[in-house]
């Protein structure tokens, strides 16, 4: 019997053979591979991008590059997209991946580092249109107050994961610093009047936030 996830994803748009292969790679190669964003999700920052049409994008948290790769489907050639990734050494894997996709990948960026530093030092001059915050989950609240002033207005934010596999609906252990964390992100977006806001109930949870 199918469960809603498979059903959600054999009624959507299916997934790109290159970026199947891409996930199998990642989960022959990798133990966290789950952390890809997947297939529907995929779709849905593809078709986002469709939509939106941000000439500027940036992007919080590369790991192999599939979302990456589905925002550029989406944005097109010319759309300049930022993705920061902190693990240096999956620098090749990604620029690996970049390379195997079927269209030009040229206006993607790989910026390996610390993203505050990162935003701070190097990005402080662009206007973005759309932003993916997917990176460390103890720096979300970090992530989105270095980001705001930099969205356009009207422009838009996703926060991933912010369902956080239903733990933010448990007792929190006092050493779970990363569902703490999550939670007063999530409070914070709830209360912050400067923007709109939504979660989807999207595979872990995906927060849509536009600035007013």
């Amino acid at each position: 019997m199918l469960n809603k996830d498979d059903y959600l994803e054999q009624n959507s748009e299916r997934e790109p053979l290159y970026l199947q292969k891409i996930s199998r790679a990642a989960h022959v190669r990798l133990l966290n591979a789950r952390m890809i964003s997947g297939a529907l999700q995929g779709r849905l920052l593809k078709m986002f991008c469709q939509m939106i049409q941000p000439q500027n994008i940036l992007e919080i948290g590369t790991f192999v590059g599939y979302s990456t790769l589905c925002l550029a489907e989406g944005a097109g050639r010319g759309t300049a997209i930022h993705t920061i990734e902190i693990d240096d050494e999956l620098e090749d894997l990604i620029r690996e991946n970049f390379n195997s996709a079927p269209f030009d990948t040229q206006n993607i960026v790989l910026h390996i580092g610390d993203a505050l530093n990162i935003i701070k030092n190097n990005l402080q001059n662009i206007a973005f249109d759309l932003v993916f915050i997917d990176g460390d989950k103890r720096q979300y609240l970090q992530y989105y107050q270095a980001v705001l002033p930099l969205v356009r207005t009207g422009g838009f934010i996703l926060a991933d994961n912010t369902l956080w596999n239903g733990k933010i609906f448990e007792n929190i252990k006092s050493n779970d610093f990363q569902t703490q964390e999550i939670i007063k992100f999530n409070d914070f977006i709830a209360n912050d009047i400067r923007i709109e806001k939504v979660i989807l109930p999207v595979r872990d949870g995906l927060t849509v936030i536009r600035k007013k």
